[in-house]
């Protein structure tokens, strides 16, 4: 067998293991590769062996203090070969001294602990049709640009590192529809709904209070069609989040943990109704 070379991914090699993922079930959106690709180039790659990709991992370097990690990924023929946890050491110099988190599949979680990892909080993914059709919050106004200044400092508040770029391209990308709640000249939430390999993802949908995150849920499902369906993660330090959407038709799936390298900055979880994605936080 060829020697495995662990290098940066093109954005051809990327779409190869946006299939793998969504062959597992991540329903990955299109254009999810893109914008995270933007913030940190370097932190997607691939291991190859001759010209044939076969591994996958991203570990996206979001701040001086702080990197992501998500997209471990093996070819299915080729699992049990080692060729994941070459291309992980690898790829783990990219990320330097940061603090690294990730989503993990619980059944993988005492392995990413003997990486260093010690888990957070379960994530649970709720899915499905709605049960009835949704309409936009009166106070719910469309992210337009004079107002990506506010949602990204409203960011801030619910993730580990600052990502004012990520959150123009996130909100304005192909696609995506970002709704903010606004209260005079304050936001006081912002959500995301972006096409989905099968249906619709929302992702992040941080607010100020669990109506104010349910009111945000039902302004960016408003145009979906009836027969779409729409899936978000939900911590579960968020129960009022959960209980929400049972009431609206969704139902929980799979679980994933969140897990730490270390410290990271404090956030507002009183405020996270649902993430931005698990594979890239």
């Amino acid at each position: 067998m060829a020697e495995l070379v662990v290098s940066a991914a093109t954005a051809e090699d990327w779409s190869v293991v946006t299939g793998w993922a969504n062959g597992e079930g991540w329903n990955v959106g299109p254009g999810d590769g893109t914008c995270f690709r933007d913030t940190d180039p370097g932190g997607f790659l691939v291991g190859r062996l001759g010209d044939r990709v076969v591994t996958a991992v991203s570990i996206v370097n979001y701040s001086p203090e702080y990197a992501f990690l998500g997209h471990y990924l093996v070819h299915p023929e080729l699992r049990g070969r080692g060729l994941g946890l070459a291309t992980w050491r690898a790829a783990w110099s990219h990320a330097g001294d940061r603090v690294v988190g990730l989503d993990g599949v619980v059944a993988q979680q005492q392995n990413y602990v003997r990486s260093g990892f010690t888990a957070a909080y379960r994530n649970t993914r709720f899915g499905g049709r709605l049960s009835a059709r949704t309409s936009v919050a009166e106070h719910a106004v469309p992210i337009t640009e004079d107002l990506i200044p506010l949602v990204a400092e409203y960011d801030r508040l619910c993730f580990p590192a600052d990502r004012p770029e990520f959150v123009r391209r996130w909100t304005t990308a192909p696609g995506h529809v970002g709704y903010a709640l606004r209260d005079g000249d304050r936001i006081t939430g912002y959500g995301v709904i972006r096409p989905a390999n099968a249906g619709y993802k929302i992702g992040p949908v941080f607010a100020d209070t669990p109506a104010d995150g349910a009111s945000l849920v039902d302004s960016l499902t408003a145009g979906v069609a009836e027969d779409s369906e729409v899936y978000l993660d939900i911590p579960e330090f968020a129960p009022a989040a959960a209980r929400a959407m049972v009431e609206r038709g969704l139902t929980p799936g799979f679980e994933t943990v969140r897990m730490y390298t270390g410290p990271v900055r404090e956030v507002r979880s009183e405020r996270i109704f649902a993430g931005t994605s698990l594979e890239l936080g």
